[in-house]
């Protein structure tokens, strides 16, 4: 048997894992690993910035189910790609960043670059160690990649010291990863089809990762037949169908006002996948803590996560594939005209919040951009987004049809939306991707344009420039009338940015340069960027920023008339 080294049979390992792609900054700690991909037939995408490298890492992961990978160096690089290992870890994405490390012989010195991981990430990934042995390497592989994909998945950090990458070792025959489904029990699942029968005004929230799109195809016909309304958590709206009838919204920031108050008067709220964290419960306000007034059914692949927030009635310990798979085969119960007529007024209330027929101050109107995509734009497009104003227009108006088409940071981290596009047009070559950017938050990542660029990534960049950071002015301006600080931008011409890359761009100061400036960049045979000027005054659908001042104004000055 021809002894490898450890960098080999790490690579080894990924290809009998399924591994296609990783993402990467190079580094010296881990040349061994970088001389095995040469020849191995995985692709290798070089970023920029650690950052942007474990971000495309976790996208791919959200978008396969599959542990998406990641190499950075040692120090600086595994601190950097730390905002990627964030997302993971909220989002419920099964990823494993590997990061060079120094040589075990010299631990304990502070020598160059030295961090201890297993300190330094603990709270970061679901597991975090450091292979010392090549011997090893087989086995810790094998167990991060279940690790990252059982139960609620997440991020794993494996450091590969200099001297274990250079190490021979044998290689030892190892079985591919499978995914290891959690299934309800028959005796859950006839309590859920009872509790399901009675309720009168039931409601379902969808959420969390572990689905499929069979799932997704599934369970949207099981809403049907069984007469429930169901809404989607915070950026997981790809989990069903908007134009279908059963569909009521999305709960998320800037709620339906119509929809908090079917789920907050809901004698009956069935839960799958989610978590109903701080920003689909509307700062922990939409269901009591620990125990909810409506009767909740929890579905959820960790266990852990089962009465850690909110006590069930019922609580149900599966992923949210093997839950529907397992609820097709109940019998149909609970019809009634009343709750076919609740079910048709909830998705009324969500078409007439979604129509993006409104009017902000400026020359380019968000809500005809909206109406232009929809229009232009197959429907099983990819449209990505980071944090900012500007991805409420998403959230509220456009419609998402199909699973795998909505990559979006559930943890609201800046940045995400460029490096996430490119990961799904390498993913999905022949499927539209679009990236959804604010000013701010594309300048966190946009170096990552040059990864596209070289690794021929041809996605759409929508760069939505009001010169502000918008979420934080908004707020600043309801806490802190007049007081600006820190907030505005002095920002580069985008378009020339993009242009020096050899990508197509433009700038859109008028509705009317939009729809040619989209048509313009779905032809092109390139990456493409649209900077879209818009009005700081237009810093969300329904209210001016000179609105929200005056409103904290008049509100600061009945508190003082009072005192």
């Amino acid at each position: 048997m021809t002894r490898q080294s450890g960098g080999q049979l790490l690579v080894n390992a990924l290809k009998t894992h399924g591994v296609e792609r990783v993402f990467c900054v190079p580094g010296e700690s881990y040349l061994p690993v970088l001389d095995a991909l040469y020849d191995s037939g995985i692709e290798n995408t070089l970023c920029r910035q650690e950052g942007g490298a474990a971000m495309m890492a976790e996208a791919w992961g959200k978008l396969t189910g599959k542990p998406g990978i990641c190499f950075v160096t040692r120090g600086p690089g595994a601190t950097n790609a730390t905002a990627g290992l964030h997302v993971a870890l909220q989002d419920s994405t099964p990823m494993i960043l590997f990061i060079g490390q120094i040589d075990t012989g010299i631990r304990e010195r502070e020598a160059f670059q030295e961090v201890n991981y297993h300190r330094f990430l603990g709270e970061a990934v679901k597991w975090v160690a450091e292979i010392e042995d090549a011997e090893r390497m087989d086995e810790m592989i094998s167990r991060a990649f279940h690790v990252a994909t059982s139960g609620r998945p997440g991020p794993v950090a494996l450091a590969l010291p200099e001297n274990a990458l250079a190490q021979l070792a044998n290689p030892r025959a190892i079985a591919p990863w499978q995914q290891i489904e959690t299934c309800p029990g028959e005796e859950q699942m006839s309590q859920l089809a009872s509790l399901l029968k009675d309720a009168a005004k039931p409601m379902v929230i969808v959420g969390g990762s572990r689905w499929s799109k069979e799932a997704v195809l599934d369970f949207q016909a099981i809403a049907q037949d069984w007469q429930l309304p169901v809404a989607c958590s915070f950026r997981r709206q790809m989990l069903f169908d908007h134009t279908h009838d059963n569909y009521a919204g999305d709960v998320g920031i800037g709620i339906n006002p119509a929809l908090r108050q079917r789920i907050e008067e809901a004698d009956l709220l069935l839960m799958i996948g989610a978590r109903l964290s701080e920003m689909p419960s509307q700062d922990y306000s939409l269901l009591d803590i620990p125990s909810p007034r409506q009767t909740l059914i929890h579905v959820h692949p960790g266990a852990e996560e089962l009465g850690r927030v909110y006590r069930p009635a019922l609580a149900i310990h599966a992923s949210p594939t093997a839950f529907v798979a397992a609820m097709k085969s109940r019998a149909i119960a609970g019809q009634s005209p009343a709750r076919l007529a609740r079910v048709e007024s909830a998705h009324q209330d969500y078409l007439a919040w979604s129509s993006p027929h409104v009017t902000t101050p400026g020359e380019v109107q968000m809500g005809r951009v909206m109406q232009t995509l929809a229009d232009t734009l197959p429907e099983d497009a990819i449209i990505t987004n980071g944090a900012g104003n500007y991805a409420s227009w998403i959230h509220r108006f456009w419609k998402f049809r199909h699973y795998g088409s909505q990559l979006a940071p559930t943890s609201g981290s800046m940045g995400y939306g460029l490096p996430a596009a490119i990961a799904a047009r390498l993913c999905e070559p022949e499927r539209t991707v679009v990236a959804f950017a604010g000013d701010g938050c594309f300048q966190m990542t946009m170096q990552e344009f040059g990864t596209a660029a070289q690794a021929g990534a041809n996605i759409i960049v929508l760069l939505i420039d009001n010169g502000i950071y918008g979420t934080i002015r908004m707020h600043q301006e309801r806490h802190f009338p007049g007081r600006v600080s820190a907030t505005t931008l002095q920002n580069p011409d985008f378009a020339v940015l993009a242009s020096a890359y050899g990508a197509f761009s433009c700038t859109v100061n008028s509705d009317a340069e939009f729809l040619p400036a989209l048509q313009q960049a779905m032809a092109a045979d390139t990456p493409s960027l649209i900077h879209v000027r818009i009005s700081a005054e237009a810093i969300t659908p329904t209210m001016t920023l000179s609105q929200i001042r005056q409103q904290a104004e008049e509100a600061s000055a009945n508190r003082g008339a009072q005192s």
